[in-house]
């Protein structure tokens, strides 16, 4: 099964070339967010090293109780390296480039499944947190989602 991977070049973030820096309201993490994102509350599920963004998780979109576009993947010193921006009728895949995921055209299959498989384990960080915190559908929404991003590269 093959989603549809959006790779229109959205324009970068502004602030850097690599985007804007963001802050989660909740637990004050700093990242960069894909400008697929768009731009508005963003909440990160992960490690906060040094007060920023890192390893596996998962950055979301929200505005109030209604859940935006998601990137799962991997990030470093607060800036995504590579994985999937979930859009909901699609997925932008790869690495972080002029502030978006999946900037090019034509990623090399190595690498599309680089993404797919880093977004599959941040999927499943995120539901593990879910389960540790008794909240059951939140936990199998991600455990599945995992699954169905592991489906991208069969």
């Amino acid at each position: 099964m093959l989603a549809a991977i959006l790779c229109s070049q959205g324009p970068a973030a502004a602030g850097s070339e690599d985007g804007r820096w963001s802050q989660d309201p909740a637990n004050h993490c700093s990242f960069v967010a894909p400008a697929s994102l768009t731009s508005g509350p963003t909440f990160w599920t992960g490690a906060c090293t040094d007060g920023k963004a890192s390893g596996m998780g998962m950055l979301r979109r929200r505005d109030g109780d209604h859940a935006g576009f998601a990137f799962f993947g991997r990030m470093r010193g607060g800036l995504p390296q590579i994985g999937v921006v979930d859009l909901g009728d699609g997925y932008r895949a790869g690495p972080f480039d002029k502030g978006d995921i999946g900037g090019e055209a034509e990623l090399e299959p190595q690498v599309r499944i680089d993404a797919f498989r880093a977004a599959a384990e941040a999927a499943r960080l995120v539901s593990t947190k879910f389960a540790a915190e008794k909240n059951a559908a939140s936990a199998q929404h991600y455990q599945a989602l995992a699954k169905t991003f592991e489906l991208q590269i069969e």
